[in-house]
């Protein structure tokens, strides 16, 4: 099963996916898609290590998220992907449009051969006004089409608003 945990900051989308997986009743491997590169940063990263169980695996992957999936989908594993709009920001920071293009494609036409559960999380950025600069535009058009795009391929999408979780398609929770 694909599902997308949506939400804004501090929404509880994470926290929403994290109590998913332990509910899975499989083995979880938690995939960090974020660069810690300052001290805020690192705070929110102890913060989201504190909160998960010591026996779920963990893999940090800035780059390369569908290679990652191929590699530890498992019948038996449910991967917990947070979160894809970091991954989108570290592909935009290197500048390389192909890159970006391949990594998202090769994302996408993976989902469908994968086993197992999977559970992405990502920040809906689009439902606010229009950024003025243009990276933050793009990348505010960018997380709207890969959004779409994978909640077009997720069996749930799960819109999370003030910790309380919004159905949009599938089961409700």
């Amino acid at each position: 099963m694909l599902q997308l945990i949506l939400g804004g900051a501090r929404s509880g989308k994470s926290r929403l996916a994290e109590k998913l997986a332990a509910g899975s009743q499989l083995q979880v491997t938690y995939i960090a898609t974020s660069q810690p590169l300052d001290g805020e940063m690192n705070e929110r990263v102890a913060h989201h290590r504190a909160r998960r169980p010591a026996e779920w695996a963990l893999i940090e992957e800035p780059l390369e998220l569908a290679r990652v999936l191929r590699e530890n989908a498992s019948s038996e594993r449910c991967l917990l992907v947070d979160c894809l709009t970091l991954w989108l920001t570290n592909l935009l920071m290197l500048d390389n449009l192909e890159r970006l293009t391949a990594e998202r494609d090769a994302l996408l036409d993976c989902l469908a051969s994968l086993p197992g559960e999977i559970i992405f999380v990502s920040n809906e950025t689009g439902m606010g006004v229009v950024p003025l600069g243009e990276l933050t535009r793009r990348y505010v058009d960018e997380a709207g089409w890969l959004h779409q795009a994978l909640a077009e391929r997720c069996q749930r999408v799960v819109l999370t608003v003030a910790g309380l979780p919004l159905t949009l398609k599938g089961t409700a929770l």
